[in-house]
C-alpha cells in the first residue's frame, strides 16, 4: 500500500463514514425519545433508493401501494382508540381521515407523475416524500400502543417490522437490484485522488442534514419537545407533550434520514430488497459506539466505521464485515465494565 491507495481507501471511507454517520444519528435520535432500538432504519434506505430506481422506468413503485395498505390499517387503529377513548365517532372519524390525508394525497401525486418521466431531482423528492411518510404509520401500527413497554419488548417488536418490511421490499421490488443515476456526474482530481461529484454531494447533505437537526433540536418548539420526552417521559407526559406525537414525530424524521441516505448511496453500490440491513447495522453499530445517547459520538463512530470497513476491504475483503461488527465487542465490554451494574438491579 502506498499514499495514494491509501488516500483513495481513507475518502471511500469518510464518504460511507458520512452515510453511516446519518443512520447512526437516527438511530440515536429513536431510541432517546422512544426507546426503541430500531433495528428496520436500514429499510428505510432500501425503500429510498428502490422506490427512486423504479420511478426511474416510468412504473408505480410498489412503495405506493405498501404506503396505502399501512395507512389503512393505521387509519383502522386510530379509528378503534379513539372510539374506545372518547366514545364518539365523529371524533373518531376525524381522527381516522387525519391519518389518511398525507398517505393519500402522496400515493395520487405519484401515481400520476410516475408515467411521466419528470427530472431526477423531482423523482427524488417524490421518493423521499413516500418513504417519509411510512415513519409515523410504522410507529402508530408496530409501538404506539406498547410504548410503555420494556426495552426488550420493543426490541423483538423491531425485529419483526424488520421481517415485515424486508419482505414486503421482495413482494414489491422483487430480487433484481438496482442502481441509481448520479445526481452530479463531473470528477475532479484531488492530488492523487479522484473526487465524484456524488462524494461532495453526500459530504453537502449530510453537514445540511446534521445542520438541520442541531437547529430543530436547539431552536424549535417541537424539537425542544423531544429533548424533554427523551429527559423525562412521564415529566413531559405533565407537561401536556404527547408522547404518541413524539414518538410519530421521531420516526418521521427517521424514515427522513433514511430515505435520504437511501438516494445518497443509491448512485454508488447496486441496492437490493434487503440491502438495508447490513447498511442500518453499520449505522448501529457508529450508535453503540456513542452509547445509543450521543450525536456527535454517533457520528465519530461512523466515521471510524467507514474507515475501518475500506482498510479492511482491502486488506482482507472476504472478512470486511466480520471486521466491522466485530468493533461492537470491546465497546460493549468497556461500557459494562464502566457501568458496574445491570438493568435487573433496578
Amino acid at each position: 500500500m502506498d499514499f495514494s491507495i491509501a488516500s483513495i481507501l481513507l475518502l471511500d471511507g469518510v464518504t460511507n463514514g458520512a452515510v453511516y454517520g446519518l443512520l447512526g444519528l437516527a438511530t440515536v435520535l429513536v431510541f432517546t425519545v422512544t426507546r426503541v432500538i430500531f433495528i428496520p432504519q436500514g429499510e428505510f434506505v432500501a425503500y429510498g433508493a428502490l422506490t427512486l430506481a423504479i420511478l426511474q422506468t416510468g412504473k408505480v413503485p410498489g412503495t405506493v401501494w405498501l404506503l396505502l395498505i399501512l395507512a389503512a390499517c393505521a387509519s383502522l387503529m386510530e379509528l378503534l382508540a379513539r372510539w374506545r377513548h372518547d366514545g364518539r365517532w365523529g371524533s373518531a372519524v376525524r381522527a381516522a381521515l387525519k391519518t389518511l390525508v398525507a398517505p393519500v394525497l402522496i400515493s395520487g401525486l405519484t401515481i400520476w407523475a410516475a408515467p411521466q418521466q419528470l427530472p431526477l431531482a423531482v423523482q427524488a423528492v417524490l421518493s423521499v416524500a413516500i418513504v417519509t411518510t411510512f415513519g409515523p404509520l410504522v410507529y402508530r401500527v408496530a409501538y404506539q400502543s406498547l410504548e410503555d413497554a420494556t426495552p426488550l419488548v420493543l426490541l423483538i417488536v423491531s425485529v419483526g417490522v424488520h421481517f415485515a418490511m424486508t419482505g414486503f421490499g421482495l413482494l414489491f421490488f422483487g430480487a433484481e437490484g438496482y442502481r441509481n443515476p448520479a445526481f452530479w456526474g463531473d470528477n475532479f482530481e484531488l492530488g492523487p485522488v479522484r473526487v465524484s461529484g456524488q462524494t461532495l454531494i453526500i459530504f453537502a447533505v449530510a453537514a445540511a442534514l446534521i445542520t438541520l437537526l442541531w437547529l430543530f433540536f436547539e431552536r424549535s418548539l417541537f424539537g425542544k419537545a423531544l429533548r424533554a420526552t427523551a429527559v423525562n417521559r412521564t415529566g413531559a407526559r405533565l407537561m401536556g407533550i404527547s408522547t404518541h406525537t413524539s414518538g410519530q414525530l421521531t420516526f418521521m424524521m427517521a424514515a427522513l434520514i433514511g430515505a435520504v441516505s437511501g438516494l445518497l448511496i443509491g448512485p454508488t453500490t447496486t441496492v437490493f430488497y434487503d440491502s438495508g440491513f447490513l447498511i442500518g447495522l453499520k449505522g448501529f453499530v457508529a450508535a453503540v459506539v456513542a452509547g445509543l445517547s450521543s450525536y456527535p459520538g454517533a457520528m465519530l463512530g461512523a466515521l471510524f466505521v467507514g474507515v475501518v470497513e475500506s482498510f479492511g476491504s482491502f486488506w482482507a475483503s472476504a472478512f470486511k464485515e466480520v471486521i466491522v461488527f466485530t468493533l461492537i465487542l470491546p465497546v460493549l465490554l468497556w461500557r459494562s465494565l464502566q457501568s458496574g451494574h445491570s438493568d435487573e438491579d433496578h
